[in-house]
């Protein structure tokens, strides 16, 4: 069964083209991807995150709200009972902020560059599904 990923969107940042491009190569990976589009509350997101069942959640961040935002969404899951979705990010995140984001509960962290297989790949390998790239 392929994974299920929520791509997700929180706090201001309306920017959401690098989101897509993710969302879609994890679709052509083998996935089933639910996009909850722009402007989401860290509790929108796991409630989609739940409803959706999803195996896993990427977020998405250029406005430097990470350290806030995506280990809000982790607690947020964790409130609702579901914190065994994997979280997972990637945007514009300074390299000194990836530990503290990894100790906060997200499993991985793409920054700007990082090539679409090696996503999918991670993917693939965490969340199960989905073919990776070959």
């Amino acid at each position: 069964m392929a994974a299920r990923v929520l791509i997700a969107k929180p706090g201001l940042d309306g920017h959401d083209r690098g989101a897509k491009v993710v969302a879609r190569a994890l679709r052509d990976a083998g996935c089933e991807v639910v996009y909850s589009g722009l402007h989401q509350t860290p509790d929108q997101i796991a409630r989609t995150a739940v409803d959706e069942d999803v195996d896993g959640v990427g977020l998405s961040t250029l406005s430097g709200a990470h350290l806030t935002l995506f280990p809000r969404v982790v607690e947020a899951l964790a409130a609702h009972g579901a914190s065994d979705i994997v979280v997972f990010g990637g945007g514009i995140i300074p390299d000194e902020d990836i530990e503290p984001l990894r100790k906060a509960g997200i499993a991985a962290v793409f920054t700007p560059g990082t090539p679409l297989g090696e996503i999918e790949q991670w993917v693939a390998d965490n969340l199960g599904g989905g073919s990776g790239s070959e």
